[in-house]
């Protein structure tokens, strides 16, 4: 291995133990750590497997055929985090949606099923020409579909008069480097004499990894919500007749349609039920409710839960929190807390000796 090449390998190599620690932070470490942040740290992990793959087969092909393996499988969960990365931050979910956990539990199923029955050491030919097309044809897809999740921020780079900011600009540097790291990769697949391109991901990556590292550093404060919380979309101020318009409708869907009780609600759900853009409805609940879309939701559930407890409803505490629509136990405690400042039996307790001091009267 000549100099130029040990040059690289080094920067290959750093690239990818340097995508890992970032993905043990972000999905794990980050201070303001949430649903956006932990599929970045998973996005971050499968292109370090994938890249460190790359690295290590590029400079020594008598490599063990597990690290093939490794390297395609990890391929596979590429697409599926950028995309649950990048809804998540447009959309400000909080929760793993129920079609999220299905496409994740099929994609480790095959994973598993793959590297069980049918390793690459055994089955070489299966994995070159079949496994390999079907790992490209679902990056290919999730590809696609992380791109129209950010269509809108495309379609304002044209625009001189609604600049983008920061954190709009950083999921567009994330999703753009991916694309580059796809089509470097899927270039160097249909073009095999180009070895080039198969290692220009890996470049591409430690580049990208440098500059994250920098920009943290340099932002220490305020860069960490470049990373996971989405910027909200300037919009021009609506009147205040238009605004008690939209909160009534608002009121309503909420409570006669129980929109609440959907553990699996976004906010772009909720804005296409009262037939405005997701932005919009932000904005309302920012400027003008001073609420943020999961305080909004959250005390019409605390406030349902507060009414079964006084009906004296059968359910357990527990079970009362996922009927008016938290996941979990620990989420449904949290946010009671917060807002009625005591937990759901405390509550219960105050309200049975208010009950009994007043029979006494």
């Amino acid at each position: 291995m000549h100099d130029g090449k040990y040059i690289l390998f080094f920067i290959g190599a750093l690239g990818a133990f340097n995508g890992i620690l970032l993905a043990i932070y972000f999905m794990f470490l980050a201070k303001r750590r949430n649903l956006s942040s932990f599929f970045l740290g998973c996005l971050m992990a499968a292109l370090s497997l994938r890249i460190g793959k790359a690295v290590l087969i590029y400079f020594d092909s008598n490599l063990p055929e597990i690290y093939r393996q490794i390297g395609i499988s990890a391929c596979l969960l590429i697409g599926p985090a950028l995309f649950f990365f990048l809804k998540s931050s447009i959309d400000q979910l909080t929760q793993v949606p129920r079609s999220w956990k299905y496409q994740i539990g099929a994609l480790l199923a095959a994973i598993v099923f793959m590297g069980v029955m049918y390793r690459y050491a055994t089955y070489p030919e299966l994995w070159r020409k079949y496994s390999i097309q079907v790992v490209y044809a679902v990056w290919t897809l999730y590809i696609i579909a992380a791109g129209v999740v950010i269509r809108g921020l495309f379609a304002r780079i044209r625009s001189t008069s609604d600049a983008l900011k920061p954190a709009e600009n950083w999921l567009l540097a994330i999703y753009s480097v991916n694309v580059a790291i796809f089509l470097s990769f899927m270039m160097a697949y249909l073009i095999r004499d180009i070895c080039e391109t198969y290692y220009g991901g890996a470049i591409i990556f430690s580049l990208v990894l440098y500059a994250m590292i920098f920009i943290h550093l340099y932002h220490s404060r305020t860069a960490e919500q470049f990373y996971v919380v989405p910027a909200k979309n300037p919009v021009r101020k609506v009147d205040e007749a238009t605004v008690m318009n939209l909160v009534t409708t608002l009121e309503q869907q909420m409570v006669k349609g129980g929109l609440f009780k959907n553990p699996n609600l976004t906010l772009s759900e909720l804005a296409k039920s009262i037939n405005i853009p997701a932005h919009q409805l932000s904005q309302l609940l920012n400027d003008n409710l001073g609420k943020n879309f999961t305080s909004y939701v959250n005390e019409y559930r605390i406030e349902e839960a507060c009414r079964m407890i006084a009906q004296g409803h059968p359910f357990s505490l527990e079970a009362i929190g996922y009927e008016v629509g938290f996941n979990s136990k620990s989420t449904f405690y949290t946010a009671f807390k917060k807002i009625k400042a005591t937990t759901p039996l405390m509550y219960k307790e105050d309200l049975a000796k208010r009950s009994d001091a007043s029979l006494v009267r």
